[in-house]
Parts: C-alpha cells; structure tokens; sequence
C-alpha cells in the first residue's frame, strides 16, 4: 500500500521492491549508455510531467489538510500517472504520433525508481496521501511475530485512516476490548 504500511512483512516488500530497481538499474544503464542520443527537453518533460500531473497537487492537498482525508480524486490522479499502463500507452503515442526515441526511457526510468528507491506504489483510498503508520498493519506484524519498520516522519501527525474512517462497530469493538 505505501512504505509505511505495506500489507507485506517488511521482508517481502524489500524483495517485491528490489524487483523495481533492477528495472531502475536497466533503464539507468540503457540511459548512460544512449546519454548522445537523447533529447533532454522531452525527456526532462516526460520526467516531470507524471509528478506534475499525479503526485504534487495531492502532496499539497495534503500538507493544507492538516493530515485530514483529502479528495479521492488526488488519489486517481496519483494512481493514473503512476500506472505502468498508463505510461505503456503514452509511450505508444508517443512512439506513434513523433516517433520512438531514447527520451522515453525515462517513463519506466521514472516508475522504476518510485517503487524500488522510495517504496512508492499505488494509493489506497483507505490510507492518508503520504505514508503515515497504521495500527491495523502494526497489530499484523505483531501477529506474525515481525518486528515494526522504522516509521515515516511528518511535521504534522496526520489522521491514521484516509477516506474510510468508519467508527468500528460494536461487535468489533467488544472482539477489541477482549484480546487486551
């Protein structure tokens, strides 16, 4: 889900990311070995374009919130831009309409090292936009006997639930009470 609650053991979110950074260390290599065939101006903008579009306006949203739940949209956004389909497609335009070229390379390149460098991976409607420790994915790892990761900092402390804060019922609020 993100870093700070990956709904995996910290084990296996090492290994499922180490997966994207060998694509990183692909597309860095294909990079620095085209570094004279690549026009920078596109390249540069195809970079930037994905955050533009799909991380900053949710990371101010964000930060205005005061950590509160923010429109799902941000989310979408988010979700769309930083989809290995979504960029699969533009690249086929793209390939299309002006023609293949080394710039695209940092389509993947860009994806690649969000997920395998920073551990950033599609938003859950259910967590906060930024990372921020869960106590649901604590009590998982307590379960299984995993220790907690070191956790994500913030200058505010946001809410510990995104868009679905639904007071637990009380059923579940008895089953709560009686494992303390």
């Amino acid at each position: 889900m993100d870093q700070a609650n990956p709904f995996e053991t910290p084990k296996t979110f090492s290994l499922h990311r180490a997966e994207y950074l060998v694509g990183f260390a692909v597309t860095t290599g294909l990079l620095i070995a085209h570094l004279g065939d690549i026009r920078w101006i596109p390249a540069v903008a195809l970079f930037l374009y994905i955050d533009l579009i799909g991380y900053i306006p949710g990371a101010i949203a964000f930060k205005r919130s005061g950590g509160k739940p923010i429109s799902k949209v941000y989310y979408v956004l988010y979700n769309v831009m930083h989809s290995l389909i979504t960029q699969a497609v533009v690249a086929a335009l793209w390939c299309w309409l002006i023609g293949p070229e080394w710039a695209l390379l940092v389509l993947p390149f860009h994806l690649f090292g969000d997920r395998g460098l920073f551990g950033n991976f599609m938003k859950s409607f259910a967590l906060p936009f930024e990372p921020v420790r869960q106590n649901g994915y604590l009590r998982l790892l307590d379960d299984l006997g995993v220790a907690h990761p070191k956790p994500a900092g913030h200058a505010q402390d946001p809410e510990p639930v995104g868009h679905i804060a639904k007071p637990p019922q009380p059923a579940a609020r008895a089953r709560e009470e009686a494992l303390r």
